[in-house]
């Protein structure tokens, strides 16, 4: 029998794939949670900041009205918490990972330079907000001054440089509300491979590369809102001082 190198190479590369594709396999409920790196990372910070975006329009209307509607922004402001925690806790671990050299997120590169000039600005303005709200709640009206005062202008401080920071991100936020597709990074495809030469990615490229982490990233969307939502109805007693209080004053 003849040696034919070519069927021989045929042989090796089929055998290559059937071992790819097992591995895949085998891999996929553990990547359908977790995986996505710096992409998925990307997609669930602008997930969680589309969500805020709907929410504080919702506070916005409370406050042009707010004697009617205060129970509304007392609610939505404690829902509020769980996204901005979340959104806090993937912008901070991009940051994390960046900085301590990850290839990944060192291949990705930083956020372009105003945006990272401005950041410090909204975490500050972000946990002053949240904090003096949950302490405003919690010691009622009547003990108000000065945190109403810090809550007021922390919000304004808020308002005004996180508008900045979503206009820096309008590509990433129409991608996430379906305008643009999510298709994962060459990085993350290589990462994925194991692989260090390029090699042909085009299977990799194709939707289901690009899901990868969506289930996990859906999860801790959906865990967020969730865990939000049970805080603002565990402090529902706490809304009737302010609401009573509210008769006798024009601005929370």
């Amino acid at each position: 029998m003849s040696y034919d190198p070519r069927a021989v190479a045929r042989e090796r590369r089929t055998g290559l794939d059937r071992h790819t594709n097992r591995r895949t396999a085998a891999d996929r409920p553990l990547v359908g949670l977790t995986a996505g790196g710096t992409t998925g990372n990307e997609r669930l910070t602008t997930a969680a900041g589309v969500v805020l975006l709907v929410l504080l329009a919702v506070i916005g209307v409370t406050i042009l009205r707010l004697r009617s509607l205060l129970w509304v922004h007392l609610f939505v402001g404690m829902l509020l918490i769980g996204p901005i925690a979340l959104k806090l806790a993937s912008t901070g671990y991009r940051f994390v990972r960046y900085y301590t050299a990850n290839p990944r997120y060192r291949s990705k590169g930083p956020p372009p330079a105003p945006l990272r000039m401005i950041a410090p600005i909204v975490v500050i303005s972000t946990v002053a907000v949240l904090v003096s709200g949950v302490l405003l709640l919690l010691i009622g009206p009547s003990s108000r001054d000065p945190l109403l005062l810090i809550h007021k202008l922390s919000f304004f401080v808020w308002v005004a440089f996180t508008s900045l920071h979503v206009l820096g991100h309008l590509p990433e936020v129409a991608s996430a509300v379906g305008l643009g597709g999510e298709t994962a990074s060459r990085v993350d495809v290589l990462a994925a491979l194991g692989a260090s030469d390029g090699g042909d990615l085009s299977a990799w490229a194709a939707p289901g590369a690009a899901v990868a982490g969506r289930v996990g990233r859906g999860l801790s969307l959906a865990g967020a809102l969730a865990s939000g939502t049970v805080l603002a109805i565990v402090l529902i007693p706490q809304f009737e001082p302010w609401l009573h209080a509210s008769k006798s004053f024009h601005h929370h």
